[in-house]
């Protein structure tokens, strides 16, 4: 098949219908190009096939894991997209590889829970690690009877309990 604008093989083959009409455009690829047209590939079908057919496996494996249903309820991963809620503990079990993909996409990329800081932030963590050293210091003070010693680790611990930022120690 010739261009419909020139003599050269065309490449790009369109039916257009507007009502009851059909018009058939054939263009070569210059004038493809100039209309908008998308040029075909111009690969062989015979490299074409092995990637269509990893895409097929891939979205075969996403069908199934969307099938995939929880053994001990009966939860399937689509009723849990529809409701956000999992049946029983072992739906986790079940729905793991999916979930982690939804929790990465929700948390920015993170899978693992840190938890939160407590109030005070850093401050806060700080004053209690120093608090559980200084009970150590304390526990080893009487069992080593340095009495003297303990007692001023026990009035470190109350400063460190105190309102007043300004007695903290350390």
């Amino acid at each position: 098949m010739k261009c419909d604008q020139c003599e050269k093989a065309a490449i790009v083959h369109e039916t257009v219908i507007k009502g009851p009409s059909a018009t058939e455009v054939h263009l070569c690829a210059e004038h493809a190009i100039a209309a908008g047209y998308p040029l075909p590939i111009d690969q062989p079908i015979a490299d074409i096939m092995p990637k269509l057919a990893e895409i097929a496996k891939v979205e075969g494996t996403k069908l199934k894991e969307r099938t995939q249903s929880c053994v001990a309820c009966g939860l399937t991963f689509t009723a849990f997209r529809k409701t956000g809620m999992l049946g029983c503990p072992a739906c986790y079990e079940a729905f793991m590889p999916m979930l982690e993909q939804i929790i990465s996409r929700a948390q920015g990329g993170a899978t693992h829970h840190l938890g939160q800081s407590p109030d005070g932030g850093v401050e806060a963590e700080r004053i209690q690690i120093l608090r559980a050293k200084l009970m150590r210091d304390l526990d080893a003070a009487i069992s080593a009877e340095q009495y003297e010693r303990a007692a001023k680790l026990r009035d470190e611990l109350k400063a460190l309990d105190s309102p007043d930022p300004a007695k903290t120690p350390g």
